[in-house]
């Protein structure tokens, strides 16, 4: 059976006072974006409406102008989902790492039989860039891009952390603590977690290093394996090491 982590929405920015939003409006369409990507069946206007605690004609109107710009689309049942444009869109962030990870995480889905991925991070969340699911895929865990978790749990936060010092951290996000998984992570040069995000479920990551940019982790995700945790954290690494050298 498949199973697709579920997105979680929200945070706060990184080292900036939090404010209100500049545009109500926006901060709804981006928020609809946010549910419509974590649902998908898709939703109807009454469901968005009732997600955004808005009206349901204001709900329809964001919805109607976010379906100009094909970032949403509506079925024959009157659905909304997550549309076209927001490929388009995805395309454009961090376009040269995407390009790099790709060949490895196609390599490290295929020899492991585990979802691989490249997490970002987003003020407090690691957010999925891209994925890849083994080519024989049955009973491994989905990881949509997009997806989000807390940064303080599971290994590719771990792993983001670990390609960090303390006193970078602290710059980063004051008073957060450094975790000390983070210190063995910079040891071993992988992180592992189990249960953190989702019950029942592993992962392990490894930094890349994007020159001028925040690290980024390469990682996986598995419901169990038969490979010790240190084969899997060698040859995760050394995806990362390998995209690293690209870029």
């Amino acid at each position: 059976m498949r199973t697709a982590p579920a997105g979680r929405a929200g945070a706060y920015a990184t080292g900036a006072t939090p404010s209100a939003p500049a545009s109500q409006t926006l901060s709804r369409g981006i928020r609809a974006l946010e549910i419509l990507a974590d649902t998908p069946d898709g939703l109807t206007t009454a469901e968005i409406a009732g997600a955004l605690d808005v009206h349901r004609s204001i709900a329809y109107r964001i919805l109607r102008t976010l379906e100009e710009h094909s970032l949403v689309v509506r079925d024959a049942g009157g659905r909304f989902q997550a549309g076209p444009g927001l490929a388009n869109l995805a395309r454009g962030v961090a376009p040269r790492l995407q390009t790099a990870a790709l060949p490895e995480l196609t390599a490290v889905a295929s020899e492991l039989q585990m979802t691989a991925f490249i997490a970002v991070l987003d003020r407090h969340h690691c957010v999925t860039l891209v994925a890849v699911e083994p080519p024989h895929g049955e009973g491994t865990l989905v990881q949509r891009p997009g997806s989000r978790h807390p940064f303080d749990a599971g290994a590719p936060g771990i792993a983001i952390q670990s390609a960090l010092t303390e006193a970078h951290w602290q710059r980063l996000a004051p008073g957060s603590p450094y975790r000390e998984e983070a210190r063995i992570a910079a040891a071993t040069g992988y992180a592992v977690s189990q249960d953190e995000v989702i019950p029942g479920v592993s992962s392990v990551a490894a930094p890349i290093h994007v020159r001028g940019r925040l690290p980024a982790a390469l990682a996986v995700v598995y419901l169990r394996s038969d490979r010790p945790v240190e084969a899997i954290g060698a040859r995760v690494a050394a995806a990362a090491r390998a995209v690293g050298s690209v870029l």
